[in-house]
């Protein structure tokens, strides 16, 4: 972290959504203006915000995180813990991601995996971005179905867009390879709207 970025900054809730982000804004060729913090988890990354507030000279906080089983509980979770810190929010989340200041002038941005309306994760996110024409994700499909049909699954259902998105990418030219790095070696495109509207949220945030 280095003084031109440090009171600008992107929570996220592990090590994949930071690399993927990274990846993203590599393509995008957007300037490093924020640093991207791993925050260990959903409840770490909760309890940090109130903590990153406290910073004399923070002046953009913006978070990225799953919306899971139930995106409108996530976003009150979200929207209550920022009121506290002085910032007027609506009652939806707008479907191209929030950006907003505060009367201190402090700006936050928050993004709810994978495109602020549906329940998910940032594997979901990264579905969007196989592209339309692709043969192996229809087997990706019918071959998950099999095995949970068989119950043979050891992914709980709730995961079920790890396992689909994981087994794509285990079956690419360099099996294994991780989602960020997948955006960079062009297995996934990024000719696609949920992906061009999340890199607009970033370059609104931070510009």
């Amino acid at each position: 972290m280095n003084k031109k970025t440090k009171n600008r900054i992107l929570l996220v809730e592990g090590n994949d959504d930071k690399h993927v982000i990274l990846a993203l804004c590599e393509k995008f060729n957007l300037p490093e203006t924020f640093d991207i913090i791993d925050c260990k988890g959903i409840d770490k990354l909760l309890e940090q915000i109130h903590v990153r507030f406290l910073q004399s000279e923070i002046e953009v906080i913006g978070i990225v995180i799953d919306a899971d089983s139930d995106i409108k509980n996530r976003w009150k979770t979200l929207k209550a813990i920022l009121i506290l810190q002085g910032f007027d929010l609506p009652n939806k989340l707008p479907l191209n991601g929030l950006v907003v200041s505060n009367k201190n002038n402090i700006k936050i941005g928050v993004w709810i995996m994978p495109n602020n309306q549906l329940d998910g994760m940032l594997e979901n996110f990264i579905s969007f971005l196989i592209p339309q024409d692709d043969k192996l994700l229809p087997i990706v499909h019918s071959t998950l179905d099999a095995i949970e049909n068989q119950k043979l699954n050891k992914y709980s259902l709730k995961h079920k867009p790890k396992a689909i998105i994981h087994s794509w990418l285990s079956w690419q030219e360099n099996p294994g390879t991780p989602m960020g790095l997948g955006i960079t070696k062009r297995y996934l495109t990024t000719d696609e709207k949920t992906c061009n509207t999340f890199i607009d949220w970033l370059t609104r945030l931070f510009t």
